[in-house]
């Protein structure tokens, strides 16, 4: 691969000086070529010499791509074979998940190419629910606070005098009981988390107003942080500048956890009677991932023929 990295870089190269000089040698004849006998040839060579000098001025060539531009579009270029050739295999479990969820609810999905926003909408009675979630959540996280926090669990092993949990005396790893429970068989509390997605969901009367329930969703549970009511549902979606600051002017309610514990409960068994439950919870970080891979994919596509062009 590298080696035909090195001919594209040398190809353009090679033809660019080609071109030059073929260019140069056929518009910028010496003048010692042309015979100065008469007095006819001596008119007829300063007629040439105007000629082509329209001629150079007039035609186009096209500018050679420069190396570094060559070695970016071979490099978009194997990216790009990678990611469709592994990407969404990768994902596979993720896309029979979101099939299942999407296939056995009403809802419906609003996933723009291009844009990171997806909406998800269904009707139920008079009601009109919507939720909404982006790919930004996953673009978002830092792997350096997964790497604090794991070198800082090991500096507190080490000081008080405690092993690794899967390392013994003299280095080796060693394998506890749990390690050899496979995933499908341990308790939820083992499984590897989740990533946290911002979920909103609006509920939406007619001549009523509209609910918002501004939600995290991780490890199957949708978490409410603010229950907000507003007599008017367009500022519940604040698609604006100006409707969002006329919401943020508005008194939103107190912080979820402040709230009566039944209170709590009711709320949440609210969402949960509306199919905002463990399932879709489960589905929301899958379609994150799968959308956010089909938008690198076209983000490889588009750099790449810029960059070729």
């Amino acid at each position: 691969m590298f080696s035909l990295r090195a001919l594209a870089r040398s190809v353009p190269r090679t033809v660019s000086r080609s071109v030059a000089t073929s260019s140069r040698s056929a518009l910028y004849r010496p003048a010692s070529a042309v015979p100065k006998n008469t007095f006819l040839q001596s008119s007829l060579k300063q007629a040439t010499r105007s000629s082509y000098a329209a001629f150079s001025t007039s035609q186009a060539f096209k500018q050679p791509a420069a190396d570094g531009d060559v070695e970016l579009a071979a490099k978009l270029e194997d990216e790009l074979k990678h990611e469709k050739s592994s990407g969404l295999n990768d994902l596979e479990a993720s896309v029979q998940n979101i099939q299942y969820v999407l296939q056995n609810n009403s809802w419906e999905v609003k996933d723009v190419p291009g844009e990171q926003e997806v909406v998800l909408t269904k009707k139920l009675g008079n009601e009109e629910i919507r939720l909404t979630f982006t790919v930004a959540d996953l673009q978002n996280l830092s792997e350096q606070e997964d790497f604090d926090d794991a070198a800082l669990g090991d500096e507190m092993d080490f000081q008080s005098g405690h092993q690794p949990a899967n390392q013994g005396r003299n280095g080796n790893v060693s394998q506890h009981p749990e390690d050899s429970i496979a995933p499908a068989d341990r308790d939820v509390e083992d499984l590897e988390p989740s990533f946290p997605a911002r979920v909103n969901v609006t509920v939406e009367k007619p001549s009523t107003g509209a609910l918002l329930i501004q939600t995290v969703v991780q490890d199957g549970l949708f978490q409410i942080e603010e229950v907000s009511y507003f007599n008017k549902p367009d500022l519940a979606y604040a698609q604006t500048a100006e409707k969002d600051w006329a919401r943020q002017s508005l008194y939103a309610g107190p912080p979820f956890e402040n709230l009566d514990e039944d209170l709590q409960t009711f709320l949440e068994r609210y969402l949960e009677e509306r199919g905002i439950n463990a399932e879709l919870a489960n589905m929301i970080p899958d379609y994150i991932q799968v959308k956010e891979q089909k938008e690198y994919v076209r983000w490889l596509e588009n750099v790449k023929n810029f960059v070729s062009a």
